[in-house]
C-alpha cells in the first residue's frame, strides 16, 4: 500500500535526522573513530583492492564466462554427489590465500553458475578459514594445539554449515535442481584443460602476490615469500601465453603489454605495485579490444566489481568506525572488548564470536591481534572462537552476501557461524 511505503520513507528520514542531530561530532572519541574508519578504508584500498580483489574479480569472470553452468551444477549443484561436492568446497581454502572479502566474487560467481546453496556456503566459509599459511602461522605463533583445533574446526564447520543451509532451504534448492536438469556442454566450448590453465594462472597470481612473511622456520614458505614477485611475474607470463593460445589474442598485442610491464619494473624496481598495476591495465585493454569471449570476460568481471566493491567499501568504513583497524581504536572502547573476552565462559565465547563476525580481519592479521588479546587475559576458548568466526565473516562480507543470496539466508548463515564458533570455543576451553 502507498501509505506504508511513504511511512517507511518518513521513518528513514526521521532516523537520519535524529542520528545527525545527536551525533557527537567534535568529541575526541567520535572524531578519532571516524578518522580510524577512513584510515582502515585507505589501508584496505592500498593493500587489498589491487592485489586481492581485482585478481579475484577476474577469476570470478572466468568462472562466469568459460566454465559451463552444467559443469558447475554437476560437481557443486543441488543434484551433485554430496560427499564430492562438500569435499571440494570444504578444502578449497588450502589453495586460496584470501580474506572474507576476497572470497566474495568467487562465491557469487559459482552460485550464479549453478552451485548448490550448501556447497556454495561451505566454499564461502572455508575459503578464508582454511588458508594453509594462516594455519601454519597460527600453530607457530599461537601454539600447536590452537593451530590443529583451527583447521579441524574450520573443515567440520564448513561442511555442517553447508548441510544445515541446504536443509533449511531445501524447497528452494529442489526448484533450482529441477531448473538445472538437462544442462549440456554447448558446442564450440573450450576444452576443460584450457579453462583450467587460465583459471590456475590467475589463482597463482592471486596467491603469490598476497603471500605473507611466514618467518624463517619454514624454508619453503619463506623462499616463496622472498621470491613472491618473481613467482607472480612467472604466473603472469603463463597467463600471457594462455591469452595467445587459448583466447586467440594476437601475440604482438600481448607483447606490447609485456614490454610495458618490464619497462615499469625497470623504472620502479623497488615498487612492485606499479608493474602489477600496469599488468592489470594491459590485461583490461587486451581483452576489451578482443571481441567474443574475451570481451564477455571483461563484462562479467565488471559486473562483479560494481556489485561488490561499493558494499565492501561501505562495510570497511563502518567496521573501522565501530571497532578500529589492526592498529587503531574504534568508537567501542578497547578495554571493554578485552574485559569481555577474558576467561572461557559462555559469554566470553559468545562475545568473541560476535566481535569476530563484525570486525574485518585481512589475511593473517587475526594472528597478531589474537596474540595481543591472549597477552591481556583472553582465554584459549575465545581465541579459537575468534579464529573460527573472524576470518570467515565481517561486516563488509555480510553486506555483499546479502546482495547475492538475500536477507534471510544471510541471517541464517551469520547465526550458524556465531553459534558453532561459540560451541567450539567452549569445548576447546574446557579441554
Amino acid at each position: 500500500m502507498e501509505w506504508k511505503r511513504e511511512l517507511r520513507i518518513f521513518a528513514w528520514m526521521l532516523l537520519a535526522f535524529l542520528a545527525f542531530y545527536f551525533m557527537p561530532a567534535g568529541s575526541e572519541v567520535f572524531d578519532n573513530a571516524l578518522a580510524e574508519g577512513f584510515i582502515l578504508l585507505q589501508w584496505y584500498a592500498k593493500e587489498h583492492v589491487l592485489l586481492c580483489l581485482i585478481p579475484a574479480f577476474f577469476i570470478a569472470g572466468v568462472i562466469a564466462v568459460f566454465i559451463n553452468q552444467g559443469t558447475v551444477a554437476r560437481y557443486l549443484g543441488p543434484t551433485a554427489t554430496k560427499w564430492k561436492a562438500y569435499l571440494v568446497a570444504s578444502v578449497s581454502g588450502t589453495i586460496l590465500a584470501v580474506c572474507s572479502c576476497t572470497i566474495l566474487p568467487l562465491f557469487a560467481s559459482i552460485y550464479k553458475r549453478g552451485a548448490g546453496l550448501g556447497p556454495a556456503m561451505a566454499f564461502l566459509y572455508s575459503g578464508p578459514a582454511i588458508n594453509i599459511l594462516a594455519i601454519i602461522l597460527t600453530a607457530r605463533i599461537l601454539g600447536f594445539e590452537l593451530g590443529v583445533a583451527r583447521i579441524i574446526g574450520a573443515v567440520i564447520f564448513s561442511v555442517i554449515i553447508g548441510l544445515v543451509m541446504a536443509y533449511l532451504f531445501r524447497k528452494e534448492e529442489k526448484e533450482r535442481a529441477e531448473n538445472q536438469l538437462g544442462f549440456e556442454m554447448p558446442s564450440g566450448a573450450k576444452p576443460m584443460w584450457q579453462i583450467a590453465t587460465l583459471f590456475l594462472s590467475l589463482v597463482f597470481i592471486l596467491v603469490f602476490a598476497n603471500w605473507g612473511n611466514p618467518g624463517t622456520e619454514s624454508r619453503v614458505l619463506f623462499f616463496i615469500w622472498t621470491y613472491k614477485w618473481q613467482l607472480t611475474a612467472i604466473s603472469g607470463l603463463i597467463l600471457a601465453v594462455i591469452m595467445v593460445r587459448v583466447l586467440k589474442i594476437a601475440w604482438w598485442k600481448v607483447s606490447f603489454g609485456i614490454i610495458a610491464v618490464v619497462i615499469s619494473s625497470m623504472i620502479f624496481p623497488t615498487i612492485p605495485m606499479i608493474p602489477f598495476l600496469v599488468a592489470i591495465i594491459s590485461l583490461i585493454i587486451l581483452i576489451a579490444i578482443t571481441p567474443g569471449e574475451s570481451r564477455e570476460w571483461l563484462g562479467e568481471t565488471w559486473f562483479f566489481t560494481k556489485q561488490i566493491l561499493p558494499l565492501l567499501a561501505a562495510g570497511v568504513l563502518i567496521a573501522g568506525f565501530l571497532l578500529g583497524g589492526p592498529e587503531g581504536k574504534g568508537i567501542i572502547p578497547e578495554h571493554y572488548i578485552s574485559s569481555l573476552l577474558g576467561g572461557n565462559s559462555l559469554m566470553a565465547n559468545f562475545f568473541a564470536s560476535v566481535f569476530g563476525a563484525f570486525m574485518y580481519f585481512a589475511t593473517l592479521t587475526e594472528i597478531p591481534i589474537i596474540q595481543g588479546l591472549l597477552a591481556n587475559g583472553m582465554g584459549k576458548g575465545p581465541a579459537l572462537t575468534l579464529l573460527l568466526a573472524g576470518p570467515a565473516l565481517s561486516l563488509p562480507n555480510m553486506l555483499v552476501i546479502r546482495s547475492v543470496i538475500g536477507n534471510k539466508k544471510t541471517l541464517y548463515y551469520i547465526i550458524l557461524v556465531v553459534i558453532m564458533a561459540t560451541i567450539s570455543g567452549m569445548i576447546f576451553g574446557a579441554i
